[in-house]
């Protein structure tokens, strides 16, 4: 990496620093204290501005880190050019292959790490590969997103999960906010870079309708886009309709949308069947964590040929006479076609890693195995800085008011 992308790098974390008020507080604290002193960490995250605070957090805190990429289209080189010549060990460049994306994980993973920081749980799947049965002095996992979450309840349901694993996903400070606000604004920001489509009057389809696919469908109404939302939960479904969307199956929704944006963390929610019935020109975007969500392998069998139309977007023609686009090859549109979400959410979920692994490093030895939520001290005391930082603040009970709420006594 050149001096000049490091350079560059450099600059736009400063910028985001700004934003990240949380872990900036952290790494003061821990660089005194040095809570992970010790310790060897293993990240298989998204390389971006807010994630090289995070790793320089961690290194405050005493732990000898090592990151590569959990996607090959959402690095951005300047950030690894940035985080190698601090001497903080990354790999992973923008557009790397299949077989670099886990030669690049086998890397991080080479240092024996006593944690793993995972998105998508990747790197989890390839530790256990190589480590099982013996773990030694390994503590567990803190995973970032709702598809590593399931492939790690998956495990643990089937009593395959060797070792305590922290749903940070799944915590409030989390999926209220980075899941919410911030895939809903960084979809869009993506689409609208990859396309510079005009959102409004047009039909717009979100497939999934958890924290994720509730943000896009508010961000896309918000811009004046008519939302229409498939979801296969009847009580996810019936919020939606509530929340002003209409609500559909994928089969009525292939016929009515211009743009679809799926977040089910599922496979095949698009599929062939759903795609020949689109309206020509019809794009297709992701904001779920793997490219499986629609179904590519059909549109390129499908396909009597494609042209790449700009850097992020691909139009494929189709047998039957009519074309789809696809943006950043069915990839995170947020962040393969964008800058990711914005600093301010980023830096509450991974003040969320940054004390779940400290966590992790403390107690990860009488831990359980299995899945274990973010404790609620580490909840409240991001949230308490957040707001602290933004100057604002909450209101604390009075000791009258827990003794009542812990009583039944006290009625009418």
């Amino acid at each position: 990496m050149s001096e000049k992308n490091s350079d560059l790098g450099r600059r736009r974390i400063d910028f985001d620093r700004l934003e990240i008020p949380v872990l900036e507080r952290l790494k003061s604290e821990w660089q005194e204290e040095k809570p992970l002193e010790g310790s060897r960490i293993s990240c298989c995250l998204h390389i971006t501005t807010e994630t090289a605070v995070l790793m320089e957090t961690l290194n405050a805190g005493g732990a000898e880190i090592r990151l590569c990429a959990s996607n090959p289209l959402s690095t951005q080189d300047d950030v690894a050019a940035y985080l190698n010549d601090k001497g903080l060990t990354t790999y992973g460049r923008r557009g790397e292959s299949e077989q670099e994306f886990y030669e690049n994980i086998e890397n991080t993973l080479a240092h024996d790490p006593h944690v793993l920081i995972d998105d998508g749980g990747d790197m989890t799947t390839a530790y256990m590969e190589e480590k099982g049965p013996d773990y030694g002095e390994f503590r567990g996992v803190c995973e970032e997103t709702t598809t590593g979450i399931n492939r790690l309840k998956a495990m643990a349901n089937a009593g395959e999960l060797p070792f305590p694993a922290v749903d940070v996903n799944g915590s409030r400070i989390k999926h209220l906010f980075d899941n919410f606000y911030g895939t809903g604004q960084s979809s869009i920001t993506g689409l609208l870079a990859a396309t510079n489509r005009m959102i409004a009057g047009s039909d717009v389809v979100v497939v999934g309708y958890g924290f994720c696919g509730e943000g896009i469908a508010r961000d896309a109404a918000g811009l004046g886009a008519r939302v229409h939302v498939v979801e296969c939960s009847p009580v996810k479904a019936l919020r939606a309709s509530m929340d002003g969307h209409n609500a559909v199956d994928m089969d009525q929704a292939a016929e009515i949308g211009d743009i679809f944006v799926t977040a089910t963390g599922n496979k095949h929610v698009i599929d062939g069947g759903h795609i020949e019935k689109m309206k020509d020109g019809a794009i297709l975007a992701n904001a779920g964590h793997f490219n499986v969500e629609i179904n590519l392998d059909w549109v390129e069998e499908k396909s009597s040929g494609s042209e790449r139309v700009n850097e992020h977007t691909v139009r494929y023609d189709l047998e039957n006479g009519k074309s789809v686009h696809v943006v950043a090859e069915g990839r995170l549109v947020n962040l393969c076609a964008g800058q990711g979400h914005p600093a301010s959410v980023m830096d509450m979920s991974f003040a969320g890693q940054a004390l779940s692994a400290e966590w992790l490093w403390r107690e990860g030895t009488v831990l359980d195995a299995g899945v274990h939520s973010v404790p609620e001290e580490i909840e409240n005391r991001i949230a308490e800085l957040k707001l602290e930082s933004m100057g604002m603040s909450f209101q604390e009970l009075t000791p009258e008011q827990v003794e009542y709420l812990n009583s039944w006594q006290e009625g009418t």
